[in-house]
Formats: structure tokens, C-alpha cells, sequence
């Protein structure tokens, strides 16, 4: 392993550190993440099928964002 490993392991690190600061601080305000309208919810008897179709979409432009961001500024 090199030194750009290590400084990628550390980066995710603290990605993932201040992700779970956000929801463990902020998750009363962030009930509307996983509700969204397209998010797909099936409830029959017992069963419960859920598929969070829009919010994957709206994470995953999210986290794009970021990284071009990081990208542009590193």
C-alpha cells in the first residue's frame, strides 16, 4: 500500500464520522429523507416492501456534487 491510500482511508473516515454527526444531531429534522414522493411503499398484512427509489436518486447526485466538488478543489 502507498501514502494516497492511507490519505483516502482517512478522508472516507472522516466522511463517514461527520455523516453520523448529521443524523445523530439533526435527525428530527430530516424525516422527510426516505418519504419522498416516488419512493415506493407496498404494506399488505405483515408484509412491508419498500424500494426508496427518489431518495437514492437525490443521494446519489448528492454525493456526485461532493466529489466533483472535492475533485475541482484538490
Amino acid at each position: 500500500m502507498n501514502q494516497n491510500v492511507g490519505k483516502y482511508l482517512i478522508i472516507g473516515g472522516l466522511g463517514i464520522f461527520l455523516v453520523g454527526i448529521l443524523i445523530y444531531f439533526f435527525w428530527n429534522k430530516l424525516t422527510w429523507l426516505g418519504r419522498l414522493p416516488g419512493d415506493i411503499r407496498i404494506e399488505k398484512g405483515q408484509t412491508k416492501i419498500y424500494f426508496p427509489v427518489v431518495t437514492m436518486i437525490v443521494v446519489s447526485l448528492v454525493l456526485n456534487l461532493l466529489i466533483y466538488l472535492a475533485k475541482r478543489l484538490f
